[in-house]
């Protein structure tokens, strides 16, 4: 009987949003007669205990990665000693483990490729972001990425990145999947859970309260006609920044005060039971400022049957079908987005129509079984190309 083949995996953070699912999803559902599962954490989380309850080994350990607040001479000089750190500790990790892939599951994270090539094995470095705005590094730095032996793409908008590039043949799409099912709730103990008036029009926005997630344009949106004059429609921005830093909230809120929908935005934080947050909603609003490269709160609602309203760029097309199954707006337009929710608001059946079209769609393309199917294929191709043994 052939011994599985170890895979480590490398991963930038430990909550539970959207990437760190995505790790949850692909190494628990490996078939563990052909592949078993250790993760390296740069840090201590919640993704521990998610990772253990399904048979993964986890291993927390400060690992390089490229930060925007380390952005700066000594930050650099920060991730140059931690990706040194990396060569060392990773390869003493792996030969103690017998590991024969390395995957790195960001490109931020920067250490998997030196320490795989020390090691002889082969390396997948997974790409799950969108690169606006870093145009002037990003020939270099995508060159980097297509030094791994596989580059897994989480959509079609992440994998065009590397068009024109010496052996952008490396990197190929494999979807995420639906990494989470929400439970099912009643609308009416939804919304009491969340202190959502029960007779409102809920558009729920889900993820990290960033520059860039959309939360401020939604914002901007409720505060004009045709929603402004409407008292009962609310938005719910359910997440939490980076680091916890009460800045973006706080300023959230004082955006919204000046509009004078204070109290037409709820903030409640992160939400672990994200069910809760798709059945009291009636639109989840998705409306990134740039490009999203295939976000889970948009997977995971349109599974669930929500009516999704997103932003006309990046991943967002691919999930929502080109438009059949959601309403897509122009990226950046916070009237074109107020003109949409209003238009959904006062026609319930074609949100339904949609819910349902989306559902049956999202669990067709994005299935939890076609991404485990997708990954253990990658990895027996790379082994196959190193003269490995397939498990």
């Amino acid at each position: 009987m052939s011994v599985p083949s170890r895979v480590l995996y490398l991963h930038s953070s430990a909550g539970r949003y959207g990437a760190d699912r995505q790790l949850v999803a692909m190494a628990g559902g490996l078939d563990p007669d052909r592949y078993r599962a250790t993760a390296v954490l740069a840090e201590d989380g919640p993704l521990v205990g998610d990772l253990e309850d399904v048979g993964v080994d986890v291993v927390v350990r400060p690992l390089a990665v490229l930060r925007r607040e380390l952005l700066s001479p000594g930050g650099l000089v920060r991730v140059g000693r931690e990706w040194a750190s990396d060569l060392l500790g990773l390869g003493r990790l792996a030969r103690a483990r017998g590991v024969r892939i390395l995957h790195t599951n960001t490109s931020v994270t920067l250490g998997g490729a030196p320490a795989a090539a020390a090691l002889g094995i082969p390396h997948v470095w997974h790409v799950r972001e969108i690169y606006t705005g870093f145009e002037r590094y990003w020939p270099a730095y995508g060159r980097m990425l297509l030094t791994a032996d596989a580059v897994p793409c989480v959509s079609e908008a992440v994998r065009e990145q590397f068009a024109g590039l010496p052996r952008a043949a490396r990197a190929a799409v494999l979807h995420d999947g639906l990494a989470l099912r929400p439970d099912p709730v009643g609308r009416a103990q939804a919304r009491a859970a969340l202190g959502v008036p029960a007779d409102a029009f809920v558009v729920a926005l889900l993820g990290r309260l960033s520059a860039w997630k959309g939360q401020q344009l939604l914002v901007e949106a409720l505060g004009r006609e045709p929603l402004a004059a409407d008292g009962r429609s609310v938005v719910l921005l359910a997440g939490s920044a980076w680091r916890d830093d009460p800045a973006l909230g706080d300023a959230l809120r004082a955006r919204a005060a000046a509009l004078g929908v204070a109290d037409r935005v709820l903030l409640p934080g992160f939400v672990d039971r994200v069910g809760l947050v798709y059945a009291a909603a009636d639109v989840v609003a998705v409306p990134s400022t740039h490009p999203d490269p295939l976000p889970n709160s948009a997977l995971e609602a349109a599974a669930a049957g929500c009516c999704v309203v997103a932003a006309d760029h990046g991943g967002l097309r691919e999930i929502l079908d080109g438009g059949r199954t959601g309403v897509l707006v122009p990226p950046g337009d916070a009237g074109g987005l107020a003109d949409a929710l209003a238009t959904l608001r006062d026609d319930p059946d074609r949100r339904a129509r949609l819910g349902g079209l989306a559902a049956e769609d999202a669990a067709a393309r994005f299935g939890a079984e076609r991404l485990a199917a997708g990954l253990q294929d990658l990895y027996d191709a790379v082994l196959a190309r190193r003269g490995g043994t397939i498990s």
